[in-house]
């Protein structure tokens, strides 16, 4: 009867009086003690409460029950399609709709709906996989953004496929701890792409210097990924690169100079075909024969050899391992010794390119080395 006479007398009432009058009712109806025949009045009476017209009254319904799990499904899909906050606060905390509604939800491109489910605590991989095929830029930061979901590594690699050009998408990507090996991988083909872009679109360097910039900017950026012992994802990281031809040697010997192990096993593993632990006991071998003939079998540039041997002896010596913990990246001790065995060797950048490059790289590191010392 009170339920009643209060849709009577709010068919005239002001909307101020309208809202505080519903947000009490809607308090009452939470409540634990309320009697069954009172809610059950109060239910019959929700769906005309949420087809009042005024956007007030339906925020202070919306948020007097948008948290309640015991509301009838009908009414929280209804109150769920109201546009504006109201919507929002529904589709963000309600515990009552289901992966199925949520989906449907999802679909006709209403942005703001989106991003209130990308929202939500515990949001399930179902409706995350459709958001990351189907929604804008801004409902998939949002999306990312949000810890408690569940993304799957394909769902961000589709999100990463779609909009891994804009940085603040990428940064948020890049900072979750989910991250697939692939989706890292295409972030960094996507930034490296940009930069070579960059650099050929402004005539700084020739097509083909600026192609081999950004795949050195690629390659350190792949092994700076797969440094230890946060990243546990290396054989993925490997055979991805692989399947896409950027299973390069500069890669290879790259991982070896920064002194990733790890990295530069599971490289020859991919490569050879043959098992990770027998390619590390193939390395390990002092002579250096065994690893001779490893090298041969991978086809690896026969001016490489010097690098890859020299390397792989320092890497794997005691005094060395120590100082492997701090920022990745290539090692100027290691460069030292490599580019000191080419002179003894007496070959030249003029008459080996390895050499050549090997120098570059001894600068990058000698750069990374000063920073480091600055910071210190």
């Amino acid at each position: 009867m009170i339920v009643r006479q209060f849709l009577d007398w709010a068919r005239t009432a002001p909307e101020d009086a309208r809202a505080k009058a519903v947000a009490a009712l809607a308090r009452a109806y939470v409540r634990p003690e309320l009697g069954a025949a009172e809610r059950a009045e109060i239910d019959e009476a929700l769906p005309g409460l949420v087809a009042d017209p005024s956007p007030l009254v339906q925020l202070q319904l919306a948020s007097a029950l948008c948290r309640h799990p015991l509301v009838p499904v009908d009414v929280v899909l209804q109150l769920a399609r109201l546009p504006g906050a109201a919507g929002a606060l529904v589709l963000e905390h309600s515990a009552v709709l289901n992966v199925r509604e949520l989906i449907a939800l999802c679909t006709g491109g209403d942005t703001g709906r989106q991003a209130a489910i990308a929202r939500r605590d515990g949001l399930p991989a179902p409706v995350t996989a459709l958001l990351a095929e189907v929604a804008d830029v801004g409902v998939l930061l949002e999306l990312v953004r949000n810890r408690t979901a569940d993304v799957p590594g394909f769902a961000l690699g589709q999100i990463v496929s779609r909009f891994g050009g804009v940085p603040e998408l990428r940064e948020a990507v890049l900072s979750r701890p989910d991250l697939p090996a692939a989706a890292h991988q295409a972030l960094i083909r996507v930034v490296a792409g940009a930069l070579s872009a960059y650099v050929e679109e402004r005539q700084w360097l020739s097509p083909a210097e600026a192609a081999r910039l950004a795949r050195e900017a690629s390659d350190q950026a792949t092994v700076t990924l797969a440094s230890p012992p946060q990243f546990t994802q290396t054989r993925a990281l490997v055979q991805g690169l692989q399947a896409r031809g950027e299973l390069t040697s500069a890669l290879v010997l790259r991982s070896l100079l920064s002194g990733q192990m790890r990295l530069f096993l599971e490289a020859v593993s991919v490569l050879s075909g043959i098992p990770v632990d027998h390619v590390a006991a193939l390395a390990a071998d002092r002579s250096g024969e065994a690893f001779r003939v490893l090298y041969e079998r991978l086809g690896l540039p026969a001016g490489a050899f010097i690098a890859f041997r020299t390397a792989l002896g320092v890497v794997q010596s005691e005094s060395y391992l120590d100082d492997l913990d701090g920022e990745p990246g290539l090692r100027l001790r290691i460069l030292d010794e490599v580019l000191a065995a080419y002179e003894a060797a007496g070959e030249s950048a003029q008459g080996n390119r390895i050499v050549g490059m090997l120098h570059r790289w001894q600068g990058e590191a000698r750069e990374r080395s000063d920073r480091q010392t600055l910071a210190a």
